[in-house]
C-alpha cells in the first residue's frame, strides 16, 4: 500500500513502527554493510534519545510511521547510527521510504517554526483531527506550508538540451532551470520569468509534464518542458554560474535518477536521441 497520511496515532506504539528522527538537518539511519534504513519503535527506544517534539505521520504500507526531533546528540551512540543529511540518502534510502522521511522532515520543520503563533504571539497547540496548529488565544491556524516551484526543461529544435550549474550545485553538476512561483504567478509565467532571469532565455509551447514534493525543505516542484523561443544565453552570475545547449549524447554530470529533475532530462534523451 502507499504511504497513508494520518494525524491520530494508534493507541500504542508497535516495536515495528518507524522513526524518522531528526537532528537539526540530519536523520537518524542504521547502516549495516551496504544497507541503510530507519529505525524502529524498539531500536530507538534503546538508544535513550532525547526526544525534544515528535508527532505520528501515518501508515507506509501498515506500518506506523512516526516522526521526531532532538537537540543534541548523544555522545555515545552506536557505531551504526548516524545522522545524515537527506540530500545524501537521496538514492540510499528505498525510494518509498526515502520520500516518508522527506514528509518527515517537512512536518518536523513545521513544527519547528509554528511554536509560537504568527498572528498574536501566544503559544501554539496541535489541531486535534488535523495536522495544523491553533493559537488558544486568538483562535489563528496555520498549515504545514508548501511553496510551490516550477522546473523546465527547455528544448531547442535542433535537439538540445538547455542545463545550467547553480551556484549551490556540486563541482561539474548541471540541471534544468527551477526556481519559486511568486505571489498572483501562473505557473506558466513562473516558467517564462525564471529562464528569462536566470540564463536570458525565452520560452513557448509551455506544457505540464509532472510534480514532486521536495523536503529542502518544503517546495513542491511543478515540471514542465518548454520550447526554445530566443535570446542567447547570459547566466545571472547570481543563482546560475554556467549554462548551455546539450546533446543526449554529450551531456554533463546530470541529478540522480530519484529527482523530477533526472525524469525530465530522461524524457529529453528518450525524445531526441543523439
Amino acid at each position: 500500500m502507499p504511504f497513508m497520511p494520518a494525524v491520530q496515532p494508534p493507541a500504542e506504539i508497535s516495536a515495528d513502527a518507524l522513526w524518522c528522527v531528526f537532528h537539526k538537518n540530519t536523520l537518524c539511519v542504521l547502516r549495516d554493510a551496504a544497507q541503510v534504513r530507519l529505525p524502529t519503535a524498539a531500536q530507538v527506544d534503546g538508544l535513550n534519545l532525547p526526544v525534544i517534539r515528535e508527532q505520528y505521520l501515518g501508515t507506509l504500507d501498515d506500518v506506523p510511521c512516526y516522526c521526531a526531533e532532538i537537540e543534541q546528540l548523544p555522545s555515545n551512540l552506536p557505531d551504526n547510527v548516524k545522522f545524515d543529511g537527506l540530500r545524501a540518502l537521496f538514492e540510499r534510502l528505498p525510494s518509498d521510504i526515502f520520500w516518508m522521511a522527506g514528509r518527515a522532515s517537512q512536518t518536523m520543520h513545521w513544527n519547528r517554526t509554528h511554536q509560537f503563533c504568527g498572528m498574536c504571539g501566544h503559544a501554539t497547540e496541535h489541531a486535534e483531527n488535523e495536522r495544523a496548529k491553533r493559537c488558544p488565544k486568538c483562535g489563528h491556524t496555520s498549515y504545514p506550508r508548501i511553496s510551490p516551484a516550477i522546473i523546465v526543461a527547455v528544448v531547442k529544435d535542433e535537439g538540445q538540451l538547455l542545463l545550467a550549474h547553480a551556484k549551490h550545485f556540486p563541482e561539474g553538476l548541471y540541471s534544468v532551470i527551477a526556481g519559486f512561483v511568486e505571489a498572483g504567478e501562473t505557473f506558466e509565467e513562473a516558467v517564462c520569468r525564471e529562464v528569462k532571469e536566470e540564463v536570458n532565455i525565452d520560452v513557448a509551447d509551455i506544457r505540464y509534464f509532472g510534480n514532486q514534493p521536495w523536503p529542502f525543505p518544503d517546495s513542491l516542484m511543478v515540471a514542465f518542458t518548454a520550447k526554445y523561443a530566443g535570446g542567447d544565453i547570459q547566466p545571472d552570475n547570481v543563482e546560475i554560474m554556467d549554462a548551455g545547449w546539450y546533446s543526449a549524447d554529450a551531456l554533463p554530470t546530470i541529478p540522480g535518477k530519484i529527482s523530477v529533475a533526472r525524469k525530465l532530462i530522461d524524457w529529453f534523451t528518450a525524445n531526441h536521441p543523439a
